[in-house]
């Protein structure tokens, strides 16, 4: 995968000091998941009013859509310390174990990637999740020993992007289960604003939309293309971001009305214009675009199915009738032989 891709959702080493600097401290601040933040709210405040460290929680949905943040804040709101982690960063029980017994009464546990936890990891995490409590065993053989561990309370907050891949014991010990969605223009136009005003920038509203209508419905492409189209502003205008200056740099980082990169159109073409629209399969795709396999399908594919452009069949991919008219194609069914549209005309 490419890391440089402007419109990726994962999070690359370029994002580091945007996102801290960028992320919202309070719920106040957090723009977009109503339904999510006023359930939070709900519980943190009866947790708090009873004393209690807050139940469990597990994020899910597609990345970028602030599922970390939502973590910090969590932290934040129940004035708590937090300690970051992810699933594959925990190799062994005992790396568990170092960081559940330095955990304080009440402190947050985030785990990123909690879908890619080892089986020998998860089961030592269960009777910590559910009894506040660790087992260690010590010795080998006929005469090893089961040592108990009092653990102070404490939260464990579980971010995955793949809550399918999580096993059923584990999901089930999560008391607040939480999906993010995508986000409406509206609501990106508002994170854009937010951040515009951090990084010292002034941005029209229709920039704004413009910008936020290309984002893919996530904060952090919104984010991304906020800084470079900045950066457009500051070199080929006043610094300010208008609309014709935030059309000229989205232009220039070939991303479409739509929020499409070259590689996205690249995907299309092959499949309409070398396959006919398609069925095609996953590896002559793969070998007409020189992308690997888990590449198109865990990065490139699922924007492409969410617009409705292409379906999976059993035979291979193919293009829907609404990617024939975003490429420019006439649309002419099972019909082998597709027909280029002269845009010019229009």
């Amino acid at each position: 995968m490419d890391e440089n891709r402007i419109v990726s959702a994962e999070f690359t080493e370029n994002d580091i000091m945007t996102d801290y600097s960028l992320r919202p401290k309070t719920l106040g601040e957090y723009t977009g998941q109503e339904k999510v933040k006023e359930n939070l709210q709900v519980f943190m405040t009866a947790a708090k009013n009873r004393g209690e460290s807050l139940d469990h929680v597990l994020l899910y949905g597609p990345p970028g859509l602030g599922k970390t943040s939502l973590a910090f804040i969590i932290a934040t709101e129940m004035g708590v310390n937090i300690r970051v982690t992810s699933g594959p960063a925990i190799e062994r029980p005992g790396d568990l174990a170092s960081i559940l017994t330095n955990l304080n009464k009440g402190d947050v546990l985030f785990v990123d990637e909690i879908h890619r936890l080892n089986s020998s990891v998860e089961e030592v995490l269960y009777p910590a999740m559910e009894d506040y409590a660790l087992d260690i065993i010590i010795g080998k053989g006929p005469s090893a020993r089961t040592l108990r561990l009092d653990l102070p309370p404490f939260t464990l907050i579980g971010a995955t992007t793949r809550a399918g891949m999580l096993t059923s014991p584990l999901r089930d010990r999560f008391g607040v289960i939480n999906r993010l969605k995508m986000y409406s223009p509206e609501e990106l136009s508002q994170i854009i604003n937010r951040s515009a005003g951090i990084l010292g920038c002034e941005i029209s509203q229709e920039a704004s939309l413009e910008l936020a209508s290309r984002s893919r419905g996530t904060p952090r492409v919104a984010n991304r293309l906020l800084k470079r189209v900045r950066d457009f502003a500051e070199v080929k205008g006043s610094g300010d971001i208008t609309l014709k200056v935030a059309r000229y740099g989205l232009d220039m980082l070939e991303v479409d009305e739509i929020g499409l990169d070259g590689v996205d159109k690249s995907i299309l073409e092959t499949i309409i214009a070398k396959f006919g629209g398609g069925p095609v399969g996953l590896d002559t795709l793969c070998a007409a675009t020189n992308e690997e396999r888990v590449t198109i399908e865990d990065v490139y594919e699922p924007y492409l199915i969410q617009l409705g452009f292409i379906n999976k069949t059993p035979r291979g991919r193919v293009a829907t009738k609404l990617a024939h008219a975003h490429m420019g194609y006439a649309y002419n069914g099972s019909d082998a032989e597709q027909t280029k549209l002269d845009i010019s005309e229009e």
